[in-house]
């Protein structure tokens, strides 16, 4: 299967940079909701059979123009939201966020090391999503998920990608990775898309987005 993993488009924390992971949090920026509008013209050559979001209300509106434009009702699924900050919620200061990522990044050795969960609490529940959708499809899938849990993953179950890729290569909202594979048989990575879907004009390189920026 073909598996488009998006971001979701800007919002406040984003703007702010906040680590911001509680559920459902904030909806999206008026430059979000134009990167969200910008989707279906860039995705136009793909044929996408199913669109998933997770638990975070800025998914579900990132993927809502794409789902209007292809008549697919996108599916909520419990595990692919974003990576939880747990005491570092809300901080924005440099210490808070080299602590977040540092954590992901130690999970190549140190999968129990954790900030709100652990590498293994999390690789397992996004792990089990991704399964249950390669159960119900073997086309390309559509996946709006967040920041950091797109670079981990991702990073984590290709063949072709390294924790290098977590920490040096950027995801701007709306930003996309594209794998291939299956859970049975692995995945490799085919495109990293560093920018917006829709452009660098829809880039805000002001913002301070911990998620998104390399380290």
């Amino acid at each position: 299967m073909r598996l488009l993993l998006i971001r979701h488009g800007e919002t406040p924390d984003n703007v702010s940079g906040s680590l911001g992971t509680v559920i459902p949090g904030p909806g999206l920026t008026p430059l979000g909701l134009r990167q969200a509008a910008a989707v279906p013209a860039a995705l136009a050559d793909e044929s996408i059979v199913g669109i998933y979001v997770s638990r975070m209300r800025r998914t579900h509106l990132t993927a809502a123009p794409l789902a209007e434009a292809l008549g697919i009702e996108p599916v909520e699924l419990p595990g692919i939201h974003e990576i939880d900050a747990g005491r570092l919620e809300g901080r924005n200061d440099l210490d808070a966020v080299y602590e977040y990522m540092g954590t992901l990044l130690s999970w190549w050795t140190d999968p129990e090391a954790r900030v709100g969960e652990s590498g293994t609490e999390f690789f397992a529940r996004f792990d089990a999503d991704v399964a249950r959708i390669a159960g119900e499809h073997d086309g390309t899938v559509a996946l709006f998920s967040h920041g950091a849990a797109i670079r981990a993953w991702s990073s984590n179950v290709s063949t072709n990608l390294d924790a290098d890729n977590t920490r040096t290569r950027a995801l701007a909202n709306t930003a996309m990775v594209v794998l291939e594979g299956s859970p049975s048989t692995g995945w490799e990575c085919v495109a990293w898309h560093d920018e917006p879907l829709g452009g660098m004009i829809l880039d805000d390189d002001t913002a301070a987005d911990p998620t998104g920026d390399p380290l």
